[in-house]
């Protein structure tokens, strides 16, 4: 991966990753191609194209207590899921009873396309994790999912 592997591996600071991405960071992918690169960074094992292929790409309301609020839209294409998850690891969300979002102590993984949506909970979720907050504590903009919200 040209060295950006290593980089990633080595940076200090917190990851978000969705649906690739996701896989990407997980320990063990249950159906990777072999020789796939895999970071390792979570203590997750994956399924990869878990909701089937492109063509079986969905959107589903996912339910993710830990940002409050309703539902968020997933948008799901070619999207994994979690197989197992070790001790570290808190699941935020499942779908179809599959999880479907975790996070550990300065990652956050998804199977699914918040950046596709109007909604920035799980972004500001993140984002207060490395604040050292929670997304619940900012009132202001709690149940506000607006893009570009202030």
């Amino acid at each position: 991966m040209y060295g950006l592997d290593d980089a990633i591996r080595e940076f200090p600071g917190a990851v978000f990753g969705t649906c690739a991405g996701m896989i990407l960071m997980a320990r063990d992918a249950v159906d990777g191609t072999p020789g796939q690169p895999l970071l390792g960074l979570m203590d997750i094992a994956v399924r990869r194209n878990a909701f089937g292929r492109q063509g079986a790409s969905f959107e589903a309301d996912v339910a993710v207590p830990a940002v409050g609020g309703p539902p968020m839209r997933g948008i799901f294409i070619r999207a994994p899921w979690i197989e197992a998850s070790g001790p570290s690891v808190e699941v935020l969300a499942e779908h179809a009873g599959h999880v479907v979002a975790a996070r550990d102590a300065s990652r956050i993984v998804c199977a699914f396309h918040p950046e596709l949506t109007g909604d920035r909970r799980l972004h500001r979720l993140f984002i207060e994790g490395l604040r050292g907050g929670s997304a619940d504590a900012d009132a202001e903009h709690k149940g506000d999912t607006r893009v570009g919200a202030q």
